[in-house]
């Protein structure tokens, strides 16, 4: 039988936006905060770690519409969604924030070792880019009709009238949020890691960890009989 020696437990990283809502606590934060204290009672060396997520589209799009800058939003959030946890007793060993630089500098490192090694694939693909605000635009930064419905306020990532998930390619007269301007298709490089050559690897830890978990679960349920 397999009994870890020390356990470490990972909630979803909540991004630094805005104010979270009961279903977020039910569905990512109590049942690990559960099996947490579940451990700690069976005096498990456990470790509970999670943090604000403060980097993607979602931030600068609320800093816009809140008139500010996307530091200012990360520092307030990160703040209260920190004091929520606490009031609420979930109590992490670690929640830090993605934007501390010991996070670049790790993600830096893992990027590097995997290029060096040829891990990587580079392709390059044309992607929409605002001349005026001199930059490329994630999907969230792009507006349009939706080919669905006919909503004229579609992102370029889901239309929020009628849920149809898009690709800024299939808005109709797409315009950038930043500038209000059509954008331009400009070529950009990106790197890929290509997971179907880990498959193996990935389907092996799958099936040992399913079999340990559900030998705890078995062993668990034994308890309660």
């Amino acid at each position: 039988m397999f009994t870890p020696k020390r356990y470490l437990i990972t909630a979803a990283l909540p991004y630094a936006n805005g104010l979270k809502h009961i279903g977020h606590l039910a569905g990512a934060y109590l049942p690990a905060d559960i099996y947490v204290r579940y451990l700690r009672a069976q005096k498990r060396d456990v470790v509970f770690v999670c943090g604000s997520d403060e980097h993607g589209t979602a931030i600068p799009i609320q800093a816009m519409k809140e008139q500010t800058t996307p530091q200012a939003i990360i520092d307030k959030y990160h703040s209260i969604i920190e004091q929520n946890f606490e009031d609420l007793s979930i109590a992490f060993d670690v929640y830090h924030r993605t934007s501390d630089p010991i996070h670049h500098q790790t993600a830096q490192e893992f990027f590097t070792a995997l290029h060096e090694q040829g891990a990587l694939e580079v392709q390059e693909s044309e992607q929409y880019y605002d001349e005026e605000a001199k930059t490329f635009l994630a999907d969230r930064y792009i507006k349009g009709t939706c080919p669905s419905c006919g909503y004229e306020s579609a992102y370029g990532d889901q239309c929020e009238k009628c849920g149809t998930a898009l690709s800024p390619n299939e808005l109709i007269n797409p315009v950038s949020t930043l500038s209000g301007k059509p954008p331009v298709k400009r070529a950009t490089k990106h790197w890929y890691l290509p997971l179907n050559r880990h498959e193996d690897f990935a389907q092996l830890d799958f099936r040992a960890t399913s079999r340990r978990l559900e030998n705890q679960c078995t062993r668990t349920m034994q308890k309660l009989d």
